[in-house]
């Protein structure tokens, strides 16, 4: 698969991006937001789908989880914390796991709250997937591996998580590569109706907001996600055992309960939990990112996702956009790993 980066659509070639051209990634211009100027690519090709596992998955208990997580790289080397999202799984990042690993990062992908072998220690703990709440696991997960700060990477839910952690503990990221860009959830705006295309995009999330929601999720789980990785990623031809190797997170007991608690909250039809109350007060305003970032976006993403434009102005630290094109759909990581891990190398260099 040919993936070609194009920074804010403004073409500047030079003989190493020439170079990069002739490999996976295709051709490089700048940003605005940058000199204008391209760092030659480091990362070699990596045909999509080439790693298939993390190894054995880690476990460690941090706040009111036990976190399963894939882990790779050097111990001792600098640490990139990688965010998945629905109905993705870690293994989005198993192709960026191993390019980062290679090139002497510590990487570290957990699964989220509801996915795979991550587990709530207490039956009576709120299954609640607000957006403050899953940004509060990382943070906790941060703690209990004793990392201080981290560059973290993310897509979808894990790009919203990323935000939030760079925009409300910028001490904790070193920098951000986020997919699909500025994503926080102010749940007063959500309530406003949008437009019939923008509610079209968003049919899940009604779908879920009824009562049948929750049952047809529980009882078409693979079907359903075999059918949002289709509508998401059009062009993409995914591999089968791709798609099993991450369907099978969802089997997850508490999963049904997140993914609907999710969607039902952003709309203001779930409550939140009042310890978060402050975080989604901070984050209802639109805080801006001040730590080094990179927004990235495939030329063939089916998901609802806002333009690049519209969030330029939250990002006030060194910044570029990137669209990765090829038919590169939402699962941006699994489908173009090498731009997304060049990404991460390049931010670490800002």
């Amino acid at each position: 698969m040919s993936e070609r980066i194009d920074l804010d659509r403004r073409r500047f070639f030079g003989a190493a991006a020439m170079a990069f051209a002739a490999t996976q990634v295709g051709m490089l211009g700048c940003s605005k937001a940058q000199a204008d100027t391209v760092r030659p690519g480091g990362l070699p090709p990596v045909k999509p789908g080439t790693n298939t596992s993390f190894g054995a998955l880690k476990q460690i208990n941090a706040g009111v989880l036990d976190i399963g997580y894939g882990e790779s790289g050097p111990p001792d080397g600098p640490p990139v914390i990688l965010l998945h999202g629905w109905p993705y799984a870690i293994y989005s990042f198993v192709d960026v796991a191993a390019l980062l690993a290679e090139a002497g990062y510590r990487v570290l992908v957990p699964n989220l709250r509801g996915h795979g072998t991550t587990r709530f220690l207490s039956s009576s703990t709120v299954r609640n997937a607000q957006q403050s709440a899953v940004a509060r696991d990382i943070i906790a997960f941060m703690d209990a591996l004793g990392i201080q700060k981290a560059i973290i990477g993310g897509v979808d839910w894990g790009s919203r998580t990323a935000c939030i952690i760079a925009a409300l503990w910028p001490e904790r990221c070193k920098a951000m590569v986020s997919v699909s860009g500025y994503l926080l959830t102010n749940v007063d705006a959500a309530k406003a109706p949008a437009s019939a295309e923008t509610e079209y995009q968003w049919w899940y999330a009604s779908y879920f907001a009824t009562e049948r929601g929750p049952v047809g999720y529980e009882k078409n789980k693979r079907e359903f996600g075999r059918f949002m990785w289709k509508l998401h990623s059009p062009k993409w031809n995914f591999d089968e055992a791709i798609f099993q190797r991450s369907i099978t997170t969802l089997d997850n007991q508490d999963n049904t309960a997140i993914v609907i608690h999710n969607y039902r909250w952003r709309y203001g039809l779930a409550p939140g939990e009042a310890q978060y109350d402050d975080l989604e007060r901070q984050l209802a305003v639109r805080p801006v990112i001040k730590v080094p970032a990179i927004t990235l976006e495939g030329d063939a993403n089916g998901a609802p996702h806002p333009e690049p434009a519209s969030y330029r102005d939250r990002f006030v630290g060194k910044y570029e956009h990137r669209t990765v094109e090829g038919g590169i759909g939402h699962n941006l990581p699994l489908e173009a790993p090498q731009a997304f891990a060049q990404a991460v190398v390049d931010v670490d260099a800002f």
